[in-house]
């Protein structure tokens, strides 16, 4: 008479993703605001330390954190969105079948959840990326908005809801490109590490798998990042996509990955604190499945 062996597994919850991003995003969120100030440079005049201490010189330390509701609030709606299509998805189809999905399942599923997830997202990103923009502008020309919602308040009553979406676009193929990079990447990185037999589940699992899915996913989304950046911190000096791609080409092919070296530094750790925060909720707070083995 032979017995099965019970397993108990935890799943991860749907809005999971939405709280690790935020978490990571508090974590690094002045890291990405010294990044959108290089982006939007005109020419390249400052590096990454000197914009950081000119803003410190010019606003204090806590400029730093300045968009910080803006950047909360879109982790809740785009990566909240992404995360929760791709890991529902990917735990059900997980359920119908053994063993993990194939490479290229993973990538397209990912790129669908980061596609839905950007154009959610992008009011949340448009006001991010213009809070952070106004510390380095003159007092004169700031739009302070107080926070996100009063952000995109002030843009729909003032600008109307088509500039509310501005950069839509960019910001659903970014999300797409970011979501292959991270989620899909994450993935294969764990298995094949969990593969090698050395490693567990455990945390220096999760560190290294999400340090290769980070470098993927800077690599991938780098020149969609630049022009999206530039898109909505504009005054309306741009057409369109076409006009923005073509006026950052006049200024040659490394204008596409100007900001490359703190975009990583930004992504990278705040995919590895993504991926360790929802790991350490899933494994705490995640939905118990009992498993025959």
């Amino acid at each position: 008479m032979g017995f099965e062996v019970m397993a108990e597994k935890r799943v991860s919850r749907w809005y999971f993703g939405g709280l690790a991003s935020c978490a990571a995003a508090c974590c690094t969120h002045p890291l990405d605001l010294i990044k959108v100030h290089l982006q939007t440079q005109q020419e390249v005049k400052m590096r990454m330390t000197g914009m950081a201490l000119r803003v410190v010189r010019s606003d204090g330390v806590l400029a730093l954190y300045s968009g910080l509701s803006a950047s909360m609030c879109r982790q809740l709606t785009y990566s909240m969105t992404r995360f929760a299509i791709y890991e529902t998805v990917r735990d059900q189809v997980a359920d119908g079948k053994q063993g993990p999905m194939p490479f290229y399942q993973k990538v397209l599923l990912a790129s669908f959840g980061g596609l839905t997830g950007g154009f959610i997202g992008t009011p949340a990103d448009m006001v991010n990326v213009r809070m952070q923009n106004d510390v380095k502008l003159p007092p004169e020309l700031r739009r302070n908005y107080a926070h996100a919602l009063d952000g995109v308040i002030r843009v729909l009553r003032e600008e109307g809801i088509r500039k509310l979406f501005s950069g839509a676009s960019m910001a659903s193929s970014r999300g797409a490109l970011v979501s292959v990079g991270q989620l899909s990447c994450y993935d294969q990185a764990k298995q094949l590490v969990l593969g090698t037999g050395i490693f567990t589940d455990n945390i220096a699992t999760h560190f290294i798998a999400s340090f290769i899915a980070g470098g993927c996913a800077t690599v991938l989304c780098q020149p969609m990042d630049v022009v999206k950046t530039r898109l909505m911190s504009s005054k309306g000096e741009y057409g369109g996509v076409i006009h923005c791609l073509r006026d950052t080409a006049k200024l040659g092919p490394k204008a596409f990955y100007k900001g490359l070296v703190p975009a990583g530094i930004r992504l990278i750790p705040h995919t590895v604190l993504t991926f360790i925060f929802l790991e350490q909720l899933r494994l705490y707070f995640g939905i118990r499945v009992i498993t025959s083995m």
